[in-house]
């Protein structure tokens, strides 16, 4: 069974060049999930390393396949200097650890929320995952295993996560760019939704 996590990293470095910081989180009956931060001029990119170590189960399976299943790692961007961004690496260790803990599949449209502020003073509790393969392509793995996504995380106010449980994600994604919309400014308004 081959190690996936430091060809994940080796991904990411290549992508976004070498990590100025990290840091490892571990909940009970979990693996350590690792977030790892990048700095390219004004924009900060938060990793999570460790969510693709296994696959990806359907909580309704009898039992977890070991090779085959989805895998996954989160990304999230933010402009630098804004907010204490920083302080998202619990919040990304605790979505990143969810398929462990909750038996989820994470998957593109899908809206993850941790219930309290991403970082202190946050619009933002919950977030909606976007589309892989722009930032950091997709990493191919020996068959029978999935490649591993690199899923983009992007920040949603609570109005914005109510629309999209109406809307769908393809609409709320077409909102924000109708409007411009900076989804990496950490202190960003809601989207007009009427």
């Amino acid at each position: 069974m081959v190690d996936v996590l430091p060809l994940v990293e080796a991904r990411l470095t290549t992508a976004l060049g070498a990590p100025d910081a990290r840091a490892a989180v571990t909940f009970l009956g979990t693996d350590r999930i690792e977030v790892l931060r990048f700095q390219e001029g004004d924009v900060l990119r938060y990793a999570t390393l460790g969510m693709s170590a296994h696959p990806m189960t359907d909580p309704t399976a009898v039992f977890a396949d070991p090779v085959e299943g989805p895998r996954a790692e989160l990304v999230l961007s933010v402009r630098a200097g804004l907010a204490d961004t920083d302080k998202v690496l619990r919040p990304l260790a605790v979505l990143a650890a969810s398929p462990q803990v909750e038996g989820l599949i994470v998957t593109p449209g899908a809206s993850l929320d941790v219930g309290d502020p991403l970082w202190p003073g946050a619009p933002f509790s919950s977030v909606l995952v976007g589309e892989p393969g722009g930032l950091v392509e997709d990493l191919e793995l020996d068959d029978p295993m999935e490649p591993v996504r690199f899923l983009p995380l992007l920040p949603m106010t609570p109005n914005e996560a109510a629309w999209k449980r109406v809307h769908g994600a393809q609409a709320l994604q077409e909102r924000w760019l109708a409007n411009g919309t900076d989804l990496r400014d950490p202190a960003r308004k809601s989207v007009p939704l009427d």
